[in-house]
């Protein structure tokens, strides 16, 4: 999934400076934007006060929406570069296709994982025939320097390994949690977990204590460490954590988003990740010139996405937080 702001604010991030040293119980706001012609997420991340936890830079949460008489997502062709998309769907299908020749469809529980590396154009749409519900999350992992111009590649697991003990069932997108490890490929220490409460549910979750980590409410609400969580919202846990307590008095829907500190400094800005404002300024003048560095999308009927404009100020790599 994209960013469609057509005026995005450039994005200054990793660096370890402002991690915390311990525990955290940080409520992230969350911002509503409009994604293609009728699709409004919530953004998570980068958000007011932090950009990034471990790896995962950009989160976007969307619906419960009833998509019956309107045509769902249509994202249309759209590059990225320096990072990964993790897409993950709670009701719903969207169709995939990209410049390596993906052409998926996918749905509830399954894992469409998509390295951009050094460069790749995609698209998302829902099918012409829909189920009535479209939700989900949409999130960017930022490639560590050493892996970020790798050969572009998709992965669809139609399977995940997870554990089910005292009201929890957990499904693992990325990383380990549990002893469960999912095939997804990672370029850093990382985890994501779709994390399913029962009515009633009171349990604890094992956790790595030098990864830092958030929850957010993807269904329903919870209470996390005491704190309450409401549909939407993201908390953020901090760091040195062993275990994480997870109670529920309704169904309750979490992600679990987790890693080791980012430690590099990058620049987010649109949809691309780099090092350097005149990084990102080469790869828009590339992708509007249309440039073989991204290919070509497939089967998408219509335009592609053109870069908006550059910001006036220049791009700098800074920390993790504003």
């Amino acid at each position: 999934m994209s960013n469609l702001d057509r005026r995005p604010a450039a994005r200054e991030m990793g660096g370890l400076e402002v991690t915390p040293a311990g525990p955290a119980l940080d409520l992230l706001p969350g911002k509503e934007v409009l994604l293609g012609e009728s699709t409004r997420v919530r953004r998570l991340l980068p958000t007011l006060g932090r950009r990034m936890v471990g790896a995962w830079a950009f989160v976007d949460h969307y619906g419960p929406d009833d998509v019956t008489s309107s045509p769902g997502m249509q994202v249309a062709p759209h590059p990225h570069t320096g990072l990964q998309t993790v897409s993950w769907l709670l009701e719903g299908e969207v169709h995939h296709r990209d410049s390596v020749g993906s052409d998926v469809v996918f749905g509830p529980g399954q894992l469409a994982l998509m390295t951009a590396g050094h460069g790749i154009a995609h698209s998302e749409q829902s099918p012409a025939v829909h189920p009535r519900y479209l939700h989900g999350a949409q999130l960017w992992v930022a490639l560590p320097d050493a892996h970020r111009e790798v050969a572009p590649h998709f992965e669809h697991h139609a399977t995940l390994p997870g554990f089910t003990s005292d009201g929890l069932t957990t499904t693992v997108l990325m990383g380990s949690v549990g002893g469960a490890t999912s095939a997804g490929t990672a370029y850093s220490p990382l985890v994501g977990a779709d994390l399913k409460l029962t009515a009633g549910a009171d349990v604890e979750l094992p956790l790595e204590p030098d990864f830092e980590y958030a929850v957010l409410a993807a269904g329903g609400s919870a209470t996390v460490e005491g704190a309450p969580v409401a549909h939407g919202s993201m908390l953020y846990l901090g760091t040195g954590r062993r275990t994480l307590r997870l109670q529920a008095d309704e169904p309750a829907s979490l992600l679990l988003l987790g890693g080791e500190p980012f430690e590099e400094q990058l620049v987010m800005w649109w949809n691309f990740v780099g090092r350097s404002g005149e990084e990102i300024a080469e790869y828009a003048e590339r992708w509007n010139a249309e440039d073989e560095r991204f290919g070509t999308v497939v089967g998408f009927d219509g335009d592609r996405l053109p870069a908006p404009a550059l910001p006036a100020m220049p791009l700098k790599a800074r920390g993790r937080v504003r």
